[in-house]
């Protein structure tokens, strides 16, 4: 490259950087120290002051042993944080400079240089400051002081003229969760805990960018994009979309614009398992005179989603129509993955999303008690043709009407739907986690001795909150094809008909109410958006719970202090009686807690797939943990699949064949989801014993019928493959094929509760293929086959039919695999 040539790309690349510059002031050493005290200590941004505190050593970890209780007095305290940076004469001859905080955790105030310039009160807000005039050449002092959220929830809790439940939390805009949940422990943190931004800029500047999807056809896609440009001064500039240039003349001050583009012959953006989530690159900028002023890049996909809500003669449907057609919703609940937000990882963020798409899920409920997570998570759901269910941040308590809660809340739902909502896979904005049930069901008003006067201002609170402000402001910052609103999940309690004939269900009658896993089979929901079962992690997970040798009991107090739920093992304890024999062997008392788990959702799965399509959709609770915990989750702290998780995954492909046993029939439903279909499907069934002996073959001729949607294959009697006295010894391998006879799917079906099967002791054997394969086989039937070793399995807990093998990949080597089956548990 000749000298001419480089001093002309150095000239463009200083002209630019001249416009516009973003300096990360989150890498600039930070310290901290409580406000009572005068030493300064090393802090980090992005953090948390238990963070801090934790990496100065001067509280204990309280993931583990029972550090929890050690640290509760961190709540209570203030926090002051500062910095010192330098600033450069040629960085001040910007025109603007705004210091930006992504998220400051909670109630604060930012102080440079000795100035106060903000107070802040919400967690979930982006603060921008301009600060060009306090700025100044050499160190700069920038401080944040942050109060007690809990001292100061509790005095504007005392505003109130009746008791709030779950005050303080109800009234601070942070993670709900913090202040405890009956899965997490108690950390109310403060800090920085998102990044410090201090953005340079000239002339004019883009505040955001809004992508309208106009219409979809086959052939185009006619968008509007939509910027609001903040200009110093009147005058012409050029807008370039994906280098397309168009005039634009702007006003001094806020400006908004709208420019149409169009992509040809575009590919849709599917969710998964019905095609690839095609995504396209949108860079925007703004020019004025050759120079670039702003820009900004976007990754939009191209699809059309609808909430389908018909009355019909058993209520009224609730489904999601994507791209046109039905889509049958199967999927989870997430909460934060760390109850310390930093710690999230881009990482840990791609794997538990890589960890739904491979157990076929299409949708996930961001649940209201949590985080508006970070970019990287929407990004990753993107990338892997995820649905979100996002719930906007309040969750099973009453909340406050008063102005300033309004307005704060306005400003939340302002942030964060800009900054979603040109994410594809956000699917539906959801005002809230159980406030309406809370309000009607969960007995409140008595316990704190309500007057009528009270639960009707708690009534107009929640309307105000829920049906005004938060669908106003969607409806102003919002366009019109990401404007889906539901106010409250579930939109009716679950002790009330009506949660089962419309809207969507929270079903607890399993778990709280205690019914057995077979309730889920009459108690089928129009939209299951929350039900569940608990189960133990997997033991690397329980063992990291200590911070020493582990003892691993029941009775430890550390494994106590690690289950939330006041009830937990008494509710597991009663219904693994019900279902399996309880083994006294810690170990195997942890898998047979995690087959348990899985059995009940099992039922519940195939319940709502059955009813296919009066059920659309079905979402479990949980999919993950925020500490090592027994917990509702499929997949626990460390990032262990426990085996609900792998029984989501069968439940949860696209074809499969369910059998439901009632009053002495087999009704055999075959169920397809995706958008082809299947023409002269047969059903091939071997009644089977234990040993491998073929009681009887059967085949239902299905000619002529199209798999599509759902089908009634047959429904004989359970006579005509066994006998009464074969209940206990006997099962049904089922394998659904086309009209070649390409098998399509296979399950099997038990006559019998685990507990009673007369199961023989299988000899199992494991062959290495390679390093990261081994094939597993066994001379008589095994049940729910659990292989044990620092690796992740392709599949567990699986069953394996008499005299076959398996292949399973491991994610990395083993030098050997541990084996147990469910005979184990009932001969110790």
């Amino acid at each position: 490259m000749n000298k001419t040539i480089l001093l002309a790309l150095l000239l463009i690349q200083t002209l630019i950087k001249a416009q516009f510059s973003d300096r990360n002031l989150s890498s600039e050493k930070w310290q901290f120290k409580n406000s009572k005290e005068n030493k300064w200590l090393t802090a980090s941004v992005p953090g948390t002051v238990h963070l801090d505190l934790m990496n100065n050593k001067l509280i204990p970890d309280p993931y583990k042993d029972e550090n929890e209780k050690k640290v509760q007095w961190v709540e209570n305290e203030d926090w002051d944080y500062q910095t010192v940076f330098k600033i450069s004469a040629k960085e001040l001859e910007n025109q603007n400079a705004d210091l930006i905080f992504h998220g400051l955790d909670t109630f604060s105030e930012i102080y440079l240089n000795g100035k106060l310039l903000k107070k802040t009160d919400n967690m979930f807000r982006t603060w921008k400051i301009p600060v060009k005039n306090y700025l100044k050449v050499g160190n700069n002092i920038l401080q944040i002081k942050f109060k007690s959220s809990v001292h100061i929830g509790k005095d504007l809790a005392k505003k109130v003229p009746f008791t709030m439940p779950e005050s303080p939390r109800s009234f601070v805009r942070k993670a709900q969760y913090q202040f405890g949940w009956d899965w997490g422990p108690r950390l109310v943190t403060a800090g920085i805990w998102k990044d410090v931004k201090l953005n340079f800029w000239n002339q004019a500047k883009m505040e955001n960018v809004k992508v309208e999807q106009k219409n979809l056809t086959e052939q185009t896609a006619n968008l509007n994009i939509h910027a609001q440009i903040f200009a110093e001064q009147n005058g012409k500039y050029s807008f370039l979309i994906n280098n397309e240039t168009r005039d634009v003349f702007l006003q001094q001050g806020l400006n908004k614009i709208s420019i149409p583009f169009q992509i040809t012959n575009p590919n849709l953006w599917q969710p998964n398992g019905w095609g690839e989530p095609t995504l396209y690159d949108l860079k925007v900028s703004l020019k004025k005179d050759s120079k670039t002023l702003s820009s900004k890049s976007e990754r939009i996909g191209l699809r059309t989603i609808e909430l389908i809500q018909e009355n019909d003669e058993k209520g009224k449907s609730f489904y999601f129509k994507v791209n046109g057609n039905p889509m049958y919703a199967k999927g989870t609940n997430w909460i934060p993955s760390d109850s310390f937000t930093p710690r999230i990882t881009k990482e840990k963020y791609k794997k538990l999303i890589q960890d739904c798409k491979d157990a076929n899920m299409n949708m996930i409920r961001v649940w209201g008690g949590g985080i508006y997570e970070d970019d990287e998570f929407y990004k990753a759901c993107d990338e892997n043709g995820i649905l979100v269910w996002q719930d906007f941040m309040f969750a099973g308590s009453f909340y406050p009407s008063d102005e300033n809660f309004l307005n704060n809340v306005r400003e939340e739902v302002k942030d964060q739907v800009n900054r979603l909502q040109n994410h594809p896979s956000i699917a539906l904005w959801c005002g809230n986690n159980e406030i309406d049930e809370a309000i009607v069901n969960w007995g409140y008003q008595k316990q704190f001795k309500y007057s009528k006067e009270d639960s009707l201002q708690v009534w107009k609170d929640y309307k105000k909150v829920f049906h005004e402000v938060i669908p106003n402001a969607i409806n102003e910052f919002a366009t019109k094809d990401k404007s889906i609103y539901w106010e409250s999940s579930p939109s009716i309690g679950w002790g009330h008909k009506e949660s089962l004939t419309e809207g969507d269900s929270h079903y607890w009658g399993v778990w709280w109410g205690e019914f057995p896993f077979e309730i889920y089979n009459e108690k089928v929901p129009r939209f299951a958006s929350e039900y569940g079962f608990q189960g133990m992690p997997s033991l690397e997970t329980v063992k990291s719970m200590y911070s020493g040798n582990p003892d691993l009991s029941l009775e430890n107090p550390i494994i106590k202090a690690h289950e939330k739920n006041a009830r937990g093992f008494h509710i597991i304890n009663e219904y693994m009686k019900r279902d399996y024999v309880v083994p006294k062997d810690f170990v195997k008392y942890n898998y047979v807690s995690q087959l348990l788990q899985a059995r009940g959702m099992q039922i519940a799965i195939e319940a709502h797939r059955r009813a296919k399509p009066y059920n659309m959709g079905t979402l479990y609770w949980q999919l993950n943990d925020c500490w090592p915990v027994i917990s509702w989750s499929s997949i626990d702290y460390l990032g262990n699949w426990k085996a609900l998780h792998y029984q989501v995954k069968r439940s949860f492909e696209n074809q499969v064949i369910l059998t439901e046993e009632k009053e002495g029939v087999l009704n055999f439903y075959a169920i397809n989801d995706e958008l082809k279909k299947f023409e002269d499907v047969s059903l091939i069934v071997y009644a089977k014993k234990f040993n491998g002996d073929i009681i009887v073959r059967r085949t239902t001729d299905c000619k002529r019928r199209v798999l599509d949607g759902i089908l009634k294959l047959a429904s004989p009697k359970t006579s005509f493959f066994i006998t009464e006295s074969e209940r206990d010894n006997s099962f049904l391998n089922l394998i659904l094929v086309d009209k070649k006879g390409n098998k399509i799917t296979e399950s099997n079906h038990f006559f019998s509760k685990p507990k009673d099967l007369k199961l023989t002791k299988p000899n199992i054997t494991i062959k290495k293929i390679s390093p990261t394969e081994i094939e597993i086989s066994t001379d008589v039937f095994a049940k729910d086959v659990y292989l044990m070793g620092d690796t992740h399995f392709s599949d567990n807990f699986f069953d394996l039919l008499p005299k076959t093998s398996k292949r399973i990949t491991l994610s990395k080597p083993l030098k050997s695999v541990e084996v147990m089956t469910l005979w184990d548990t009932m001969n110790e």
